[in-house]
């Protein structure tokens, strides 16, 4: 199955809280979610449904996929990779998924979503290194750097986007005069910027 094309929105609505995946909307009041529709979308929406234990870890997958937009392809290969590395499988997983270039334009507020992030990477804006990285499953790692294209530094978006960064983590170090970040270390299980439950993450895969 491909890349998911419908409505955001809907995305959130059946997880029941915001997953910000659209930048300006989902700090307004236009947000389906700030409207009170904390329910799954569909004519059955409204009625409660108690989850299994296979309901449950498959929505805490369902949300990780959505708040990072993978594939369950992408995602299944992170999990293998995870399982081969040392320390906690999930705890491994979300650190993967953390430094991909895409989650790392976002956390550096660039972007204010990981889908406009996307975006930029795509669309040459973003440069790994001094070299221009098109692809946004891209792995960074610690002693990287990343720069921002000169033509977007007075783009609106990217400017409303670093107005709502109040604090980058730490394993992020940012240049605001060059608009250059640079990774000094991997990330800390602390300060993974997605709120899922690993444990029925991995208890989902290893069933």
């Amino acid at each position: 199955m491909g890349r998911y094309l419908g409505s955001s929105c809907r995305l959130c609505r059946r997880e029941g809280e915001k997953l910000f995946l659209k930048a300006e909307k989902c700090f307004s009041e236009k947000c389906p979610v700030e409207k009170g529709k904390k329910y799954p979308p569909g004519q059955h929406g409204k009625k409660p449904a108690k989850l299994s234990e296979y309901g449950r870890r498959l929505r805490e997958k369902q949300k990780l996929k959505r708040l990072a937009g993978i594939t369950e392809r992408q995602l299944k290969r992170y999990f293998k990779i995870a399982q081969r590395q040392k320390g906690l499988v999930g705890e491994n997983l979300l650190r993967i998924i953390e430094c991909r270039l895409d989650n790392v334009v976002y956390r550096i507020g660039w972007a204010g979503s990981r889908k406009f992030s996307r975006q930029l990477i795509t669309h040459k804006k973003i440069c790994v290194n001094g070299k221009y990285v098109t692809t946004p499953s891209y792995l960074v790692t610690p002693g990287e750097k990343i720069t921002l294209k000169d033509d977007m530094r007075e783009n609106i978006y990217v400017l409303k986007s670093l107005e709502r960064t109040s604090s980058l983590p730490s394993w992020i170090k940012y240049d605001p005069e060059h608009f250059t970040a640079e990774v000094v270390s991997s990330p800390t299980i602390e300060e993974i910027s997605f709120p899922v439950n690993a444990t029925l993450i991995v208890e989902f895969y290893s069933r």
